[in-house]
């Protein structure tokens, strides 16, 4: 009898160590396996990659446009501008002086050929000075006081069908490439 008692003691000791050993392997039945698991993150990081790819595609099918404003523009009627003045009408807005001597009218690209920045036209001085760093231009736009290397530039002139002036500001004329000459540097009238 004393078997027996040892016997069925020993029985249910087993039948615990099963029943946790069946529990623990049901829940990593329940799981996904290793192999399964990293199968799924492999597709679900192929698809993102696949998504994300076709996303920029179509990105591409819609570029970014940059509309700036037509570099041409009309400043008025030759009469609007008096001899011997310059006229500081359009430096805001287009960034030109508009200058009228006894020859013809000729516009100047109101930038500082230092570092950009826009010169003031001083009136009781006769010239254009620069804000910046002191660069000072005469009236016809040559450079003749400070860190400016070059002259400033003027802009491609003419009469429109209209009979009113036209500026194209894409055009420039340098003056050490001799170009202040040229016949669309200045509007003869």
């Amino acid at each position: 009898m004393a078997e027996t008692t040892e016997v069925q003691k020993t029985k249910p000791d087993t039948e615990k160590a099963k029943g946790k050993k069946d529990k623990k392997e049901s829940v990593v039945d329940n799981l996904y396996s290793r192999r399964d698991f990293f199968s799924l993150a492999g597709w679900a990081s192929f698809l993102s990659a696949l998504g994300l790819s076709s996303a920029y595609f179509l990105r591409l099918l819609f570029p970014r446009v940059l509309f700036e404003p037509s570099p041409i523009f009309k400043a008025g009627l030759p009469s609007d501008y008096t001899v011997g003045e310059v006229s500081t009408k359009w430096v805001k807005d287009q960034r030109v002086w508009i200058v009228r001597d006894q020859e013809g009218i000729y516009v100047i690209f109101a930038l500082c050929t230092h570092l950009g920045c826009t010169p003031r036209w001083l009136k009781t001085e006769s010239k254009y000075k620069c804000p910046c760093h002191g660069s000072g231009f005469t009236k016809i736009g040559i450079n003749f006081e400070g860190p400016a290397p070059r002259a400033l530039e003027r802009l491609k002139i003419s009469l429109g069908p209209d009979g009113q002036i036209e500026i194209d500001k894409s055009k420039k004329f340098l003056f050490e490439k001799d170009e202040w000459g040229k016949p669309d540097a200045k509007l003869r009238v």
